[in-house]
């Protein structure tokens, strides 16, 4: 019985409760349906309601496990078969190339290749490809894989000195501008409205976001960002190739729909123009990228712009027990926000397991040791290491665990490194496997190879494959994994296809190879709860789920906290029947224990209490019809608190007004010496580091801490403009200032 008790050859009975078919499993080689109604059978009602619904827009809320990519895959599969979809009119959108290729291998095994199924930026530089010399002319710019250098030449140029991780956060607020279609000029006030933290000044960012787009037209590239900009500007200009475009597309299938950001959605948008052939998938409680413009509005909207939608609710759960289930449940019981006005309580399909299992420890070392102790316990009792994943928040908390594995014999992947069919030994291998694809009559390597499976076992023996792994980790180890994978798949592409020849399974590698459909590599996952999302494990082992790291630090806001809230529903969510939940009370051997379970944890771990309660989710499963009005009850987005003149009362929607805290014409009670002696010590400070005065503190940011004339961190920390970073490094001067004090002068006076 494969994995989740799903049936090889389900039958039309096999979604009824209690006998399933499971959702987001498939047998690896199958055969494709013999007919149109064949490609429904299996499917439970909920689905079989997405894969039949092909007319009109259609909003598919499916949470976590409950097979919408089957739903989905299905659905186009269903329409082409029986002649209601043109295989090359359908385009259906996702987020990663790794569900693109997931979704197009589906559709290759059900029948309906063809199709085509892309990430938006895919989708947006082919048309961008074809239609430049049309509606540009010339060459188009080169597109450059990464922007971060772009970044640091644009920071150099604007003198201004960014550590590396400042870089990466730079980077990453100059992409969320694009894809929100913010303007450098823009972007100060846009980031205060948006309430985000930004990483510098944001004078000084918009200034490098200014200076970045200048290099981009100095070296005629353009980045992954401008893909889509300039996409949906020769889209909204030139009408003639929007209607070429439109003819070739008919109907739009968008997955991950709760993560499109507003680019994406005009995006889609022009796309579709006056027609209404639009399927969306989403899970508003699985919205965890909203960092990068991101947001669940146009997936809770869906009803309000198609008042005449049909919207599928999937609920059943056929990836995780009970128990399992039960817990995420809990943790979106307690979430607040307009997302969790609409999340799904789901129903778990599978047979009861073990409870998830809490451990504390007394530090982080030995959290890492503790995992690694039970994951080799759980290999050991028979479960395979593909089988089972370390997720954490923070890609800096990889080192301790892969430490941990290593010590223990336990081999791993890291998940987010180099691509499979990107490693060089998997090149390799290819390359080896096609040569003797073609003259292999002449291998004397091949002379005692019988079968499929002991062919490539002899070519890539040559390669480096042994009958036994090398011992220990590193670089060797994971070589032999990838190698090892290769000769797993032979053995299954053997078993699922009579007679297949060498030459079959090159095949078969390419058409994986361009789907990024890897095969499994045997060895425990290590990953961020992020790029965790849209997998899953038998065992999953959450760890740090401590305060200060989930909720992360700089989770300020109620909105940021509610996220952190789902990316832990996120990684809860990963596990089929084993979930391991740790922390530990301080970070080193021999430190203070301050560290406390996550809140989010309240009422659900045994000897907790929670101290917030909701009422129960709308989450039954089904279908609603569509309505031609919009109901009484569709639900408002929650304001933000507005900021207010602390003088006059007023509301402040201008940057510098928010960081004085009062309006600009307001009687100010300014000490003016306090105000002239931080403008000298700002102009040395600037001095020392080679930057501008702004870079140190804007002219506002003065003003207002003489205005308020703090007196410890804390009262210093709530002016806006002091971020962690400034005062940290210039917080000590600034109190002494503020005190009366004098600073002791450098070498030179200063």
């Amino acid at each position: 019985m494969p994995a989740c008790g799903q049936p090889a050859q389900p039958s039309p009975a096999t979604w009824q409760h209690g006998h399933v078919t499971a959702a987001t499993h498939s047998t690896l080689f199958p055969q494709a349906p013999d007919t149109a109604d064949a490609v429904l059978d299996g499917l439970d009602p909920e689905q079989r309601e997405v894969a039949t619904a092909l007319h009109g827009p259609v909003c598919v809320l499916a949470g976590a496990g409950t097979g919408k990519t089957r739903a989905i895959t299905h659905r186009i599969a269903y329409g082409v078969r029986a002649g209601i979809l043109q295989p090359s009119s359908v385009l259906a959108v996702t987020f990663t190339n790794r569900a693109a290729g997931e979704m197009r291998g589906r559709l290759r095994q059900l029948g309906a290749a063809g199709v085509q199924a892309r990430t938006f930026h895919s989708a947006a530089l082919r048309q961008l490809q074809y239609f430049w010399p049309k509606a540009i002319g010339g060459s188009m710019p080169r597109l450059v894989d990464r922007k971060i250098q772009l970044v640091a030449d644009a920071a150099a140029a604007c003198r201004i000195r960014l550590d590396r991780n400042e870089l990466r956060d730079v980077t990453a607020e100059i992409e969320w501008s694009k894809v929100t279609q913010t303007v450098p000029a823009d972007y100060a006030p846009a980031a205060a409205k948006a309430g985000r933290e930004a990483p510098r000044d944001p004078a000084e960012i918009a200034q490098i976001y200014n200076v970045y787009e200048d290099l981009k037209r100095d070296r005629s590239v353009m980045d992954f960002e401008d893909v889509l900009l300039l996409t949906v500007a020769i889209l909204q200009d030139r009408h003639d190739i929007a209607d070429q475009v439109r003819s070739q597309y008919q109907h739009f299938v968008v997955d991950e729909y709760q993560d499109v950001s507003p680019l994406q959605q005009r995006l889609l948008e022009l796309w579709l123009g006056e027609r209404d052939n639009l399927c969306v998938v989403g899970d508003a409680s699985q919205t965890i990228y909203s960092f990068t413009g991101a947001t669940p509005d146009h997936l809770l909207d869906f009803r309000t712009r198609h008042p005449g939608a049909t919207v599928v609710k999937l609920v059943r759960d056929y990836r995780s027990t009970p128990q399992v289930v039960h817990l995420a449940n809990g943790l979106l019981a307690l979430a607040s926000g307009r997302a969790a006005d609409h999340r799904l309580e789901l129903i778990s399909q599978r047979d009861a397991g073990p409870e998830p299992v809490y451990t504390e420890y007394t530090d982080e070392p030995a959290e890492a040791e503790g995992a690694a102790r039970r994951i080799r316990e759980l290999m050991a009792s028979g479960v395979p290491a593909s089988e089972i994943a370390i997720l954490f928040r923070t890609n800096s908390q990889s080192e301790s665990y892969e430490q941990a594995l290593a010590d223990a014999g336990v081999p791993y992947q890291l998940r987010g490194a180099e691509r499979f069919f990107d490693r060089p030994e998997v090149r390799k291998a290819g390359i080896a496997l096609r040569g003797a694809a073609r003259f292999g009559g002449n291998d004397t390597l091949l002379d005692d190879a019988v079968d499929l499976p002991s062919q490539v076992r002899a070519v890539l023996s040559g390669e480096g494959w042994t009958t036994e792994p090398p011992a220990g980790s590193g670089a060797v180890r994971e070589r032999w994994e990838s190698l090892a994978a290769l000769v797993n798949l032979a053995q299954d592409f053997a078993a699922a296809k009579t007679g297949a020849t060498l030459a079959d399974l090159v095949a078969e590698l390419d058409e994986r190879a361009n789907a990024q459909h890897a095969p499994t590599v045997q060895g425990v996952t290590l990953a961020s709860l992020h790029s965790a999302k849209g997998l899953e494990w038998d065992v999953v082992f959450l760890v740090g789920v401590a305060e200060g790291m989930m909720p992360i630090t700089y989770a300020k806001t109620d909105e940021q906290v509610e996220e952190e809230r789902r990316l832990l529903y996120v990684g809860v969510t990963r596990a089929r029947r084993h979930l391991h939940v740790s922390w530990a009370l301080t970070r080193a051997p021999g430190g203070r224990a301050n560290r406390r379970p996550s809140r989010f944890l309240d009422g659900l771990r045994p000897g907790s209490t929670a101290t917030v309660g909701r009422a129960a989710a709308r989450g039954s499963g089904g279908v609603e019809r569509g309505f031609t009005s919009r109901p009484d009850s569709t639900p408002r987005r929650t304001q933000r608190s507005p900021a207010r003149c602390r003088v006059c009362g007023r509301t402040l929607t201008d940057a510098g007004e928010m960081k004085l805290m009062r309006c600009e014409d307001c009687p100010s009670d300014m000490d003016e010496g306090l105000y002239e002696r931080l403008r000298e010590w700002r102009g040395v400070q600037a001095r020392l580091s080679g930057q501008p005065d702004f870079c140190v503190f804007t002219d506002k940011t003065l003003m207002a801490i003489a205005e308020t004339e703090p007196t410890t961190p804390d009262e210093l920390a709530r002016i806006p403009g002091v971020l962690k970073r400034k005062l940290d490094r210039y917080g000590d001067d600034v109190l002494a200032i503020c005190a009366g004090q004098e600073l002791e002068q450098g070498p030179d006076g200063e």
